[in-house]
């Protein structure tokens, strides 16, 4: 256990980022499934807009690796591109 008051603010801290990190993320892939799951093209285009920004903004705060939310972003809009 922490034996200096910072320390016991330091892990008080971590622990709020971390449940707003498991959040975040959480509905993050909420949506993405919610866009793999959609058929008609006009919306997954916007789903795929709001999708896009969130996972930008878990890789701008170091919550997924930035190669990572490249790659998925890619597989979406080569996805919706392909419906009809």
């Amino acid at each position: 256990m922490a034996n200096h008051k910072s320390a016991e603010k330091r892990i008080r801290a971590n622990e709020v980022k971390r449940e707003r990190n498991r959040y975040q993320h959480k509905s993050t892939r909420t949506q993405v499934k919610k866009l793999l799951g959609t058929t008609q093209k006009d919306e997954a285009q916007t789903l795929l807009k709001e999708v896009s920004a969130m996972l930008d903004k878990l890789a701008k705060k170091n919550i997924i690796h930035w190669k990572k939310a490249a790659n998925q972003k890619s597989k979406l809009t080569k996805r919706v591109n392909a419906l009809a």
